[in-house]
């Protein structure tokens, strides 16, 4: 019986004894001291290997940590460092990418966490990219459902605020990783910048703002020859609006104790009326700031300006640099009394969509 036991001891130091070695790399004489650990190394080229569960503390630093025995070995590999940017001036979301090796096989999965407050307080990035307080397996998704290469946006975040994110992953029958290096970026607040020019071309210009028509003629169609320049921008998601009303319902004279009605239609028809056409929309970028339709008509189709607030000008997103304009026309006939003082009061509202 004595002499078994020994040809057995034999035989499993012949197995632990088996040289590391590759096609073009081998290190020799490599094998575990009384620690449980051994470590063979070259100029180049190191090895290190334990043997059951090493006793004692990981060794760590601020970033990365080593740690020992089988646990460690078969856990996933820690992710990099991700990407995280505001690449849009938003107030709600950043632009989140994960930095995955290559070799990883594709069923790896992967869970975020997110924090407002330095880690103070931890959520976690939700399969639908909203942030919540809890980490559900349904949480865990492989890279591609993150969005590969081009990411994905984590949404609802708060505006104004700087978010630090890490990522872990886990893969097969390995257990999960803890968590890699962060990333930062932070939201803007909301904005949105308004303002109204009065000249015959774009250019800048300060209150009071007057629109002039010179004298009516009977029968025709008069144009102002100033335009209404207004300037939208705004980084609200859903764009923003432009809204005009008129104060009077028309031109009003007090003297004559008349009002030109303000009127949606074709003034080259109508006996007497007036309205508004906008003739321009541009923008830098985003947008696209657009007229609405009832005052882009075009020829002498006016739009009103009466009581009612309506919307002019419009941007279903986020826009810079947005800039419209638009004219005033009137017409009066035999109808119309004489007056010097025909005038009406223009409110310009502009608004954000958030």
């Amino acid at each position: 019986m004595k002499n078994k036991l020994k040809s057995l001891t034999k035989w499993l130091m012949f197995a632990f004894l088996v040289l590391p070695a590759s096609t073009n790399y081998k290190l020799e004489g490599f094998s575990f001291g009384n620690a449980g650990g051994g470590k063979q190394e070259s100029t180049n080229y190191g090895i290190v290997g334990n043997m059951g569960e090493v006793s004692g503390n990981k060794i760590g630093s601020a970033n990365y940590d080593l740690g020992a025995g089988l646990v460690f070995i078969r856990q996933a590999p820690v992710p990099n460092a991700p990407t995280l940017v505001n690449d849009g001036n938003f107030y709600n979301k950043l632009h989140l990418t994960l930095n995955v090796a290559v070799t990883l096989p594709a069923d790896t999965k992967y869970a975020v966490a997110i924090s407002s407050d330095n880690w103070t307080t931890t959520k976690y990035v939700k399969s639908d990219m909203t942030v919540g307080g809890t980490l559900a397996m349904s949480d865990y998704l492989t890279y591609a459902l993150w969005g590969g290469s081009g990411g994905v946006y984590v949404v609802g975040l708060g505006a104004g605020t700087t978010y630090a994110v890490k990522v872990k992953s886990m893969q097969g029958q390995y257990s999960e990783s803890g968590y890699g290096v962060g990333a930062t970026a932070s939201t803007v607040m909301p904005t949105l910048s308004f303002k109204i020019d009065v000249a015959p071309t774009d250019i800048s210009t300060s209150p009071p703002y007057l629109v002039n028509f010179g004298d009516l003629i009977t029968g025709s169609v008069n144009t102002s020859t100033d335009k209404i320049w207004v300037s939208l921008d705004t980084n609200a998601a859903s764009g923003g609006s432009v809204f005009v009303y008129g104060q009077n319902g028309g031109l009003y004279s007090l003297s004559a104790g008349y009002t030109i009605p303000a009127i949606s239609g074709n003034l080259a028809t109508a006996g007497n009326g007036f309205g508004a056409q906008v003739l321009s929309v541009g923008q830098t970028s985003g947008g696209p700031l657009t007229g609405d339709a009832l005052y882009s008509g075009g020829g002498d189709i006016v739009g009103a300006t009466d009581a009612l607030v309506r919307q002019i000008f419009a941007s279903s997103t986020a826009i810079t640099s947005g800039r419209g304009s638009f004219v005033v026309k009137a017409k009066s006939d035999i109808n119309v009394p004489t007056a010097s003082d025909y005038s009406e009061t223009l409110t310009i509202i502009a608004a954000a969509n958030y």
